[in-house]
């Protein structure tokens, strides 16, 4: 419920006008959350510790190189 609610706010136009980066961070680490939790309940991952650990940490690292992506435009250096 949090998370959709979370979502929905981000949703809002003004919000991504006014804070374009901290939106976009706030988007993927929803859609962090959320992949987690379909991983973990809906596909049974919780069964399997050890699968589970796998998964999260490529979902992690797959999820920091997006962010790194998403950001590369933002700051260039």
């Amino acid at each position: 419920m949090a998370l959709s609610l979370g979502s929905t706010l981000l949703s809002q136009p003004g919000i991504w006008a006014l804070w374009p980066v901290a939106a976009g961070v706030g988007a993927l680490v929803l859609a962090w959350l959320k992949a987690r939790i379909v991983l973990s309940r809906y596909l049974g991952l919780a069964a399997a510790p050890s699968w589970q650990r796998g998964f999260e940490i490529s979902l992690a690292l797959f999820c920091l190189l997006l962010l790194g992506l998403y950001l590369l435009p933002h700051y260039p250096g």
